[in-house]
C-alpha cells in the first residue's frame, strides 16, 4: 500500500495539505489561523502542533555538546513576582538555565533551582571542557575548574558590571528577550506544555539563518509523527 503522508504516518490528510501546515507552522501561526487558512479543525491543528514540537524537542536533546565560547544564565518564566518572597529570581515562576555558544546554538533546560550542583551538572553534560565559560557573578558557577572548566570569566551584575570587553553574556540575554517575546503572544502557557514551546523556541532561534520550513520537512521525513 502506497504511503499516504510520509511525514504523518497513518494520517488521513494528505502530503500536500501537511506541507502546507508545516509552512504556517514556520511561520510561527496560531492554531486556529493555521486551521482556517488551510480548512483543518482547529482541535486537528492544534493535535499536529504538539506532535511537531514533540519531536523537535527530541532533536534539541540530542545535539552536540557546545564548544568554544559559551554564555550560560538562568532566566524565570512565569508569574509576576509575588511580593515577599525573596531569593534567586521570584517565587511560583518556572525556572530556565541556559547556555549558549557565541554566534552559534542555545541550549535549554527546565531546572528545580539554581544551585551549584544543578547548574554545574547541566554545565558538565552539555559544555565541552575545552571551552570559554562566561557567567555572571552567581555562585552557583564557583568552582567550575573542579569539573574541568578551567576557563571561566564573570561579570558581576551586582555591581553595575555588564561587559568587559569580551567578558559578558550579552547573547544569552539576548535570547531570554526573544523568547519571553514569543512566548507572550500565547497569553500564558499551561506548565505542562511549558518545555515544549521552549524547545520550540530554542529549535527557531537554533535555525534562525535557515529555511525553517525545509528544516522541518528534513526533520518530520526522518522521524514522521
Amino acid at each position: 500500500m502506497k504511503i499516504k503522508n510520509r511525514y504523518y504516518q497513518r494520517s488521513r490528510i494528505t502530503e500536500a495539505k501537511f506541507r502546507q501546515l508545516i509552512r504556517c507552522f514556520a511561520l510561527d501561526l496560531t492554531a486556529s489561523n493555521t486551521a482556517e487558512l488551510i480548512g483543518l479543525s482547529v482541535r486537528s491543528t492544534n493535535s499536529i502542533f504538539i506532535k511537531i514540537r514533540h519531536r523537535i524537542a527530541e532533536f534539541c536533546e540530542i545535539e552536540s555538546p557546545l564548544q568554544g565560547a559559551v554564555e550560560v544564565d538562568e532566566s524565570y518564566f512565569g508569574a509576576q513576582r509575588v511580593r515577599g518572597k525573596r531569593g534567586r529570581g521570584a517565587y511560583g515562576k518556572t525556572i530556565v538555565f541556559g547556555l549558549l555558544k557565541r554566534q552559534g546554538k542555545v541550549y535549554t533546560e527546565i531546572v528545580p533551582d539554581c544551585s551549584k550542583q544543578t547548574l554545574q551538572g547541566i554545565i558538565r553534560g552539555h559544555v565541552d571542557p575545552g571551552s570559554v565559560i562566561h557567567s555572571d557573578g552567581w555562585r552557583g558557577y564557583e568552582g567550575l575548574v573542579d569539573i574541568g572548566h578551567d576557563k571561566h570569566f564573570r561579570v558581576n551584575h551586582g555591581a553595575n558590571e555588564f561587559a568587559d570587553g569580551e567578558r559578558h553574556i550579552n547573547g544569552i540575554e539576548s535570547f531570554w528577550s526573544y523568547a519571553k517575546r514569543r512566548l507572550a503572544k500565547f497569553n500564558g502557557v499551561a506548565k505542562h506544555t511549558f518545555y515544549f514551546h521552549l524547545k520550540e523556541t530554542e529549535y527557531r532561534f537554533n535555525h534562525r539563518h535557515d529555511n525553517l520550513y525545509l528544516k522541518l520537512l528534513k526533520l518530520l521525513r526522518n522521524n514522521p509523527l
